[in-house]
């Protein structure tokens, strides 16, 4: 009977091969020396027996390598096979998509009659149009605010609806100008931006037909001047920024082969953008009302300035003073104390 366990004396028979250094025909030599002189293997039976008995085995157990031997070819056979075609497939895409974008870049294609949009620069009745239907989007879809919101947005130096529209009654500045986005920047037909006070984060669908790589799209950042677009395309944005940006800081990437994400840092980090390129709608940056978290993720300096910004703010629209005539008018309160011989009842203070 064979052993239930095939591998049980692996480790032995291994030691044992090591031994032979003339390999398996030394090997099967010293074993049926050890049957020879040790057990009546040969002797034992009739004539015949002991040959008998080793082809027997020797061919049970050829038998049974042979068909594992097949198993394992025909196995790699198929995994050839589909890793060839596999290839193959990947292969007619990518020519497929070669052609495409030959096609689309050189206008031959009668396909690839798809534009990539344009730029499109509004008019003060065509944002006020769009504004409202933002408004109305908007009542219809989001919550009012609990009081607890409203509470941090005053504490953050944020104005409330009534005081917005009031405003721009008094300031005829502010009419036409858009509402800002969630992320304080603007929505536009063909690309989204959103802002801190540090950078600009711009986010731009591109459209081809074909999966668009790295290689097939257009970013210049300059200083003072953006382009984006799909080469030997019409750029979708290629226009003046209103401010400088910091080159070293600015980076873009292709997200999903559909979406170009550019990130500009700002070189002053103390002014909110009204817009993106000088040709866009301006953007209401009164209306702007960052998130409290996130005055936490600036430097001490520069928080520092944000604080007293917005309490000179609260203070102006108050009517009291600010925090630099606070302090003048204490230093000159001080200077009075210190002098009481000097008579001031005709200086005027400004």
């Amino acid at each position: 009977m064979p052993s239930s366990d095939p591998e049980k004396f692996d480790s032995m028979l291994l030691a044992m091969a090591q031994q032979h250094e003339g390999g398996v025909p030394d090997m099967l030599d010293t074993i049926f020396s050890f049957l020879a002189r040790k057990t009546d293997f040969f002797t034992g039976g009739e004539k015949g027996a002991a040959e008998k008995l080793i082809l027997g085995k020797f061919r049970g157990h050829e038998a049974e390598a042979r068909a594992t031997e097949d198993k394992k070819k025909k196995e790699r056979e198929e995994s050839e096979a589909r890793r060839k075609s596999r290839q193959e497939q990947l292969k007619k895409k990518q020519e497929e998509d070669e052609k495409k974008r030959q096609e689309f870049f050189s206008g031959q294609s009668s396909s690839s009659t798809a534009q990539v949009p344009k730029v499109v620069e509004l008019t003060d009745e065509e944002a006020e149009k769009l504004q409202k239907e933002l408004d109305e989007k908007k009542k219809s879809s989001v919550a009012p605010p609990s009081k607890e919101k409203e509470a941090l947005e005053e504490i953050v130096g944020g104005e409330d609806k009534k005081k917005d529209e009031d405003d721009e009654e008094e300031d005829p500045k502010e009419k036409g100008k858009l509402k800002p986005n969630a992320g304080n920047g603007c929505d536009l037909p063909n690309y989204r931006w959103t802002q801190t006070l540090s950078e600009i984060e711009l986010r731009v669908p591109v459209a081809a037909p074909f999966a668009i790589r790295s290689r097939d799209v257009l970013v210049n950042i300059q200083k003072r001047h953006l382009t984006v677009g799909l080469k030997g395309q019409t750029p979708i944005i290629d226009g003046d920024l209103p401010h400088e940006v910091k080159l070293e800081e600015s980076t873009w990437l292709l997200e999903d082969n559909a979406t170009v994400i550019v990130n500009m840092e700002k070189v002053n980090k103390m002014e909110w953008w009204c817009r993106l390129v000088t040709t866009d709608a301006e953007i209401s940056t009164r209306k702007i009302n960052p998130e409290p978290s996130k005055l936490s993720d600036l430097d001490g300096d520069t928080r520092g300035l944000v604080e007293k910004m917005m309490y000179d703010q609260r203070q102006r629209e108050l009517g009291l003073p600010t925090s630099d005539e606070a302090k003048k008018q204490d230093t000159i309160r001080k200077f009075m104390e210190q002098h009481p011989e000097m008579d001031f009842s005709k200086c005027k203070f400004n």
